[in-house]
């Protein structure tokens, strides 16, 4: 008699949906000019590799000086800072994450390892890999890291080393927890928050975590995706805007109606608004968060796992995806 399938883990779905949505926006990260993303890349609909030029690239505005050798998270990649043109994660290849998702899966692996979570430890995971040259082959490093570790070179402890950051790569971490943890946890908000507070002190990034947590725990035990999001993120999003902003393609609500880029007041409905529209369909909402453009990557954190934690993950998606192992070994 056949054995009975195994049950899906909704959270690792939802963790790989984030990582997937990542990588298929990765190329296109941080594209605004929508006809020139349509020149280089077409219309996204799989994993591809980056380009040099990035024609929007704002690289060359962007700083960082290591006080010393023991702060320098830039190392090998400090070369390309200061040029135009430069693509945020041009050493990538197709298929690979950004460092903020490496750092995800790093927490995911330590978390299930101890079976528990100890901000200080991860801290000190943390400063490690971000200083261990070549680690992530990532050309960009966000603003919040380069503040934690402007204040860890002033001689503050790293506990206390976050920043009032708004961005919405804030959440990145959430799935990851989710996942780590089971959506049954019954200290799994508080953990979140303390995670993400030791980076991104600021409120609307806390809270959106929190709403974050909140609908993937619904919706990994079978909520209804459309329900949860304005059951549980009304703060953010409501029927009102939804039926409103449904009338419109994908490129005009975020674009003219919220901003594509990265901060949270309209990155967070931004892409709540995306896994609504596309609730059943992973490919669809990962495709039209990454062809939107603007901070598509962190956006894809909230739109690919509440999609993967709700829809069937197409085999082409979860083959090939470099960090795909590392979660479901």
């Amino acid at each position: 008699m056949p054995h009975p399938p195994e049950p899906v883990d909704t959270s690792r779905q939802a963790f790989l949906g984030s990582l997937i949505a990542d990588a298929v926006a990765m190329p296109v990260h941080w594209y605004y000019d929508r006809q020139a993303l349509a020149r280089d890349y077409g219309t996204i609909t799989d994993y591809l590799a980056p380009k040099n030029p990035h024609p929007d690239s704002i690289l060359w505005r962007s700083s960082y000086t290591a006080a010393s050798p023991k702060t320098d998270i830039l190392r090998e990649q400090a070369a390309y800072w200061g040029q135009r043109g430069i693509h945020y994660h041009q050493f990538l290849a197709a298929r690979a994450n950004t460092l903020n998702q490496q750092l995800a899966v790093e927490l995911f692996e330590m978390v299930r390892r101890d079976r528990d979570y100890d901000p200080e430890r991860w801290l000190d995971h943390y400063t490690a890999f971000m200083l261990a040259a070549g680690k992530h082959r990532d050309t960009y490093v966000e603003e919040y890291h380069r503040d934690f570790f402007t204040n860890l070179a002033a001689g503050r402890k790293p506990i206390n080393c976050g920043v009032k950051d708004v961005h919405i790569g804030g959440l990145v971490a959430v799935p990851a927890l989710v996942a780590a943890f089971g959506p049954r946890h019954p200290d799994l908000r508080r953990i979140v928050r303390l995670h993400v507070r030791l980076t991104h002190k600021d409120d609307e990034v806390l809270d959106a975590a929190d709403t974050l947590t909140k609908m993937l725990i619904h919706v990994c035990q079978g909520e209804d995706l459309r329900t949860a999001i304005l059951d549980h993120a009304n703060g953010w999003i409501s029927a009102a805007k939804v039926r409103d902003w449904d009338r419109h393609h994908d490129d005009v609500v975020v674009g003219r109606v919220l901003s594509p880029a990265c901060y949270i007041p309209d990155a967070f409905p931004a892409a709540l608004f995306l896994a609504w529209r596309h609730a059943g369909d992973f490919a669809a909402g990962v495709c039209a968060n990454a062809q939107v453009g603007g901070d598509n990557c962190h956006r894809g954190v909230v739109v690919g796992s509440l999609l993967g934690a709700s829809a069937p993950i197409p085999h082409r998606f979860l083959e090939g995806l470099r960090l795909g192992a590392r979660v479901t070994g």
